[in-house]
């Protein structure tokens, strides 16, 4: 196994983790139906390709023998703050990095972003942030932690009464709606996908960087 891949971490395509789960959260009861409408918390996750980093100690050279440092970030946690018009959500993580020279002492600072997304793929808002690896002399290995927050408007993330009484409404076997989920109605589910918001966090790459991790 090449050295890039030992600390690689499986990244999940939509989300990692999920964010505030309470009785707010969209769930089936027994298979008959939709009983309660989520909150308003966003889940938290990381983007596909921007879960590890790279580094070489030659520009342009990606070739195994080539390699700095690797870094991966891992354990992602969310915590949110929901009590007011304001929603505050927290995604806090890990970062495990491995370098190959390892006769000094060494810090590396590696960038990372904090980004809010609506709908599935609308960025309404973005920062950057540096996490700090230090390698004592002799150490391979080097962990650290960081964690980034940001807002969000409670009344854009809640679904609108038509829509949540849609969702909840009760159903009984033979009635003609019965059979009909209610996520699939094109008015629910644009207004679900409006209300639904993520925060997500990742190394901030450069162009080669990201391709680097999309095509290896």
């Amino acid at each position: 196994m090449q050295p890039r891949n030992r600390l690689l971490i499986a990244l999940l395509p939509i989300l990692a983790v999920a964010g505030c789960k309470s009785k707010g959260d969209i769930v089936l009861n027994e298979g008959v139906g939709i009983t309660a409408v989520r909150g308003a918390c966003p889940a938290v996750g990381i983007p596909d390709y921007t879960g590890d980093i790279t580094l070489f100690r030659v520009p342009g050279d990606t070739s195994a023998a080539n390699v700095d440092v690797i870094a991966a970030m891992t354990n992602v946690r969310s915590q949110c703050n929901d009590p007011g018009e304001k929603v505050y959500a927290t995604a806090s993580f890990d970062v495990l990095a491995r370098r190959t020279e390892t006769s000094t002492a060494r810090r590396v600072d590696l960038p990372y972003f904090v980004t809010v997304v609506r709908g599935g793929g609308a960025v309404v808002a973005k920062r950057v942030g540096t996490v700090t690896l230090n390698f004592a002399p002799g150490q391979e290995r080097a962990q650290a932690s960081a964690q980034g927050g940001a807002y969000i408007d409670r009344a854009e993330a809640t679904l609108p009464e038509d829509v949540r009484r849609k969702i909840t409404k009760k159903r009984k076997a033979g009635d003609s709606d019965a059979a009909i989920d209610p996520l699939t109605l094109p008015d629910v589910k644009a207004a679900v996908t409006r209300a639904t918001f993520e925060v997500l966090v990742g190394f901030q790459l450069d162009d080669r960087q990201l391709t680097f991790n999309a095509t290896r």
